[in-house]
């Protein structure tokens, strides 16, 4: 009998190791296929039925139901314009609660220098459509409970600005503006109860765009999908959390009626279904190594081409929504 420190043993050991790590990874698999495959429901400040998958946040705009006196909401709800005579009345707030975590995205689209001072951001445990509106956040709400809120500074609220802000583990209202630092603007924000983003367009800002929010998580990074504008929708699109990125210029492979053969010669069900996609950065939501480059009709970019050819064949509906393929 060889000893534990022989080549013989640590072969077998290396074997049975190998095939618990296969065996533990086809489970993972298997798992995480069922948990995507799972449709998820939501129902927006609207009252329609969204469905979305497991890995998207849900919609997020403006709340329509809590809007400054001088606000006008424009694309959907995404756009938030004050009137430029004014300095204030310019609350709008998230249309549902956002996750400890989840960066909401803004990109500044209009500023004056007429004014001092640039657009505050914070959060609220306050329903906004319980809560009562005043004209400006710091200090009419701020010395409210349940609210918090602080400016960000005018250096990083220029027109074409992006920044993102969230609230941490902690407590702590952070924000990273276009020079990519992370910056701390107060603390002891509280995180036992529901938490609304609230943004004042005060001061010099005039105009901001809600880009959406995300959130790490343990495998990837979940997205909001907001809704789309009403040139871009259609009566598949049920999630745009994976912007449908159908591009014509892909109507040149087609070779006869509803078929679509791409680069490795493999066949795919009809171009109004499938088109490949640019500037893929996601895996694949099946076998999580491949590059997800192909767009289902539904809108998600959540699959290779080996596994949309075996998806289409064995299930015929997208992972993420259960929108039928065919």
């Amino acid at each position: 009998m060889p000893d534990d420190t022989s080549p013989a043993s640590f072969v077998k050991q290396l074997i049975i190791w190998s095939l618990s790590m296969h065996f533990l990874t086809e489970v993972y698999k298997y798992n995480r296929f069922k948990m995507v495959s799972q449709m998820d429901h939501r129902v927006n400040e609207s009252g329609t039925l969204h469905t979305c998958g497991p890995y998207c946040l849900g919609p997020l705009t403006f709340h329509t139901g809590a809007v400054g006196h001088k606000i006008t909401l424009t694309q959907w709800a995404r756009c938030a314009e004050r009137d430029c005579h004014t300095f204030r009345h310019g609350l709008v707030f998230s249309s549902r609660p956002v996750r400890v975590g989840e960066k909401v995205h803004l990109r500044v689209d209009y500023k004056l220098h007429h004014w001092a001072g640039a657009l505050r951001i914070g959060f609220t445990t306050v329903p906004p459509s319980h809560g009562s509106l005043t004209d400006m956040a710091i200090p009419n709400l701020t010395k409210t409970p349940g609210y918090w809120a602080a400016p960000v500074p005018e250096i990083h609220a220029l027109t074409g600005d992006h920044l993102k802000f969230w609230v941490t583990s902690k407590g702590n209202l952070e924000y990273k503006g276009q020079d990519g630092q992370k910056h701390r603007l107060l603390m002891g924000v509280d995180l036992s109860k529901p938490l609304w983003a609230m943004i004042d367009v005060y001061g010099q800002t005039c105009i901001v765009v809600l880009l959406g929010s995300e959130k790490k998580c343990l495998f990837g990074t979940r997205k909001s999908c907001p809704i789309p504008a009403p040139p871009l929708a259609s009566s598949r699109d049920q999630c745009s959390c994976c912007i449908n990125r159908r591009s014509r210029s892909s109507q040149k492979n087609l070779t006869s009626p509803g078929r679509l053969e791409d680069d490795q010669g493999h066949w795919l069900s009809s171009t109004d279904y499938w088109t490949d996609a640019f500037n893929p950065v996601e895996e694949c939501a099946v076998c999580m190594y491949r590059v997800a480059c192909v767009t289902l009709c539904c809108g998600h970019q959540c699959l290779c081409r080996p596994c949309a050819k075996r998806v289409s064949k064995d299930f015929g509906t997208c992972p993420l929504c259960r929108q039928p393929l065919k």
